[in-house]
């Protein structure tokens, strides 16, 4: 079967405007719902982060009350055990984009922090969307489209539709009015055209290669639409 790239956060904190290090990483059920759908259709995982660090996983995203309760925390927890794949991560800077059929970028708010300027993300990414590569980015894994700069200066999605973490959104978790920036303000700005569903409710936008969904509720639903471009 197919080899499926995760390109995740090697950050565990994200600076927010007045200097504080708010801990972080990737958001455990953005990984571990999509994974556990590529593995179950015979799919390889391959995790790629920059450096090669092992990407942190944010506790936060592990309590109970964010995963629907303590049997939704529990399912979670055991899923992430089980990749083991997060523990021997590949430098991102020696991927070839041609040994993969698929690229995946789970969120958390790390992405806000490392990948939202990395510049091998970037052109990774671009790479990815040029070729037709099926390419799958979910809630604040979005950040790292940013990166995905062209020599004229202008972003590789610009003109995209793509669904992301909102405003609306950060503001109810709490972090909106702390943050140095918006991702659905700097996507904007880039020329990305975030399309807005409810807050928390699976929302999923397809344009071409590109799979896009709004929160951690949207992980399986990309998953499933992913697939299907991988046939």
């Amino acid at each position: 079967m197919a080899k499926i790239l995760f390109v995740m956060t090697g950050a565990d904190h994200w600076t927010l405007a007045d200097g504080t290090l708010h801990p972080t990483g990737f958001w455990a059920e953005e990984a571990v719902t999509p994974y556990e759908a590529f593995r179950a259709a015979g799919h390889e995982v391959v995790v790629a982060t920059p450096g090669g660090v092992v990407p942190p996983v944010d506790k936060g995203s592990l309590a109970a009350e964010l995963n629907g309760g303590q049997e939704g925390a529990e399912r979670v927890a055991a899923g992430l055990a089980a990749m083991t794949e997060l523990q021997r991560p590949v430098r991102l800077e020696d991927v070839d984009l041609a040994d993969y059929a698929a690229v995946f970028y789970p969120g958390g708010h790390g992405p806000m922090e490392d990948l939202a300027v990395d510049a091998t993300s970037g052109r990774l990414l671009a790479t990815a969307l040029e070729s037709g590569t099926p390419l799958g980015v979910v809630c604040h894994g979005p950040a790292a489209l940013l990166a995905a700069v062209k020599e004229d200066g202008s972003n590789a999605f610009a003109g995209r539709g793509i669904a992301a973490f909102t405003n609306a959104e950060e503001m109810q978790a709490g972090l909106g009015d702390k943050a140095k920036w918006l991702l659905q303000d700097r996507l904007t700005e880039a020329g990305v055209e975030v399309r807005v569903g409810e807050p928390w409710a699976p929302h999923v936008i397809v344009d071409g290669n590109l799979v896009t969904g709004q929160n951690p509720a949207s992980s399986g639903p990309l998953a499933a639409e992913l697939l299907k471009k991988l046939g």
